[in-house]
């Protein structure tokens, strides 16, 4: 798990491995962020929780590199990104290609990027979301895997909209990471197929 803040992803992911809905275990919660809470949640359930510096490297691609040795050192099957407020540099995907996920706030492919609670509500969209996505070389551009809708309503906010999209968030990252545990993903091209899919 790659974080910079809260750990609230982070937490939802941990409640399905603790509850057996994910077959699987977290092997280490690195943060670019010193002080992230998330590494306090991991702490709290015995993963292994490292802060690793960017300041420390001299580039995005030396800090990129130094995380693919230490995640090696691991033996991880899945790299999960929850609220990792960097953009990955191409060695590090192609060193985990197709075994990278994130989660973003909106329906992909509309709204990449930052601020897209803000951007739903100034476009007009009557639905927003999330999607579970695999990470690529682009931003936010790669193959989808799930998606959850959350209508949006006359009177929304940025805080009112983003606390309905996060609860779909957690719901749907879990299922998606114990997808790809049981092996039950299969990406053709830009398309992902999901065996055996259960009701949302």
């Amino acid at each position: 798990m790659l974080i910079s803040g809260r750990g609230s992803n982070l937490q939802a992911i941990i409640n399905a491995v603790e509850s057996g809905q994910v077959p699987a275990s977290i092997r280490v919660v690195i943060s670019n962020v010193e002080d992230a809470y998330g590494l306090e949640r991991a702490r709290k359930h015995q993963a292994e929780a490292v802060f690793c510096n960017p300041k420390n490297y001299s580039s995005r691609r030396e800090f990129d590199l130094a995380l693919v040795d230490l995640l090696k050192k691991y033996e991880i099957d899945l790299v999960c990104l929850a609220g990792y407020m960097r953009i990955l540099s191409p060695e590090f995907v192609q060193a985990f290609k197709g075994r990278i996920m994130n989660i973003h706030p909106a329906l992909l492919p509309s709204f990449p990027g930052l601020d897209v609670q803000q951007k739903a509500l100034d476009h007009g969209v009557k639905f927003s979301g999330c999607t579970v996505h695999f990470v690529d070389e682009g931003v936010d551009t790669g193959p989808i895997i799930l998606q959850g809708v959350v209508p949006i309503e006359e009177d929304d906010t940025v805080e009112t909209l983003s606390i309905r999209i996060l609860r779909e968030e957690h719901k749907i990252y879990p299922m998606a990471i114990q997808a790809f545990v049981e092996e039950r993903l299969i990406v053709e091209g830009r398309r992902v197929k999901i065996r055996d899919i259960v009701d949302l």
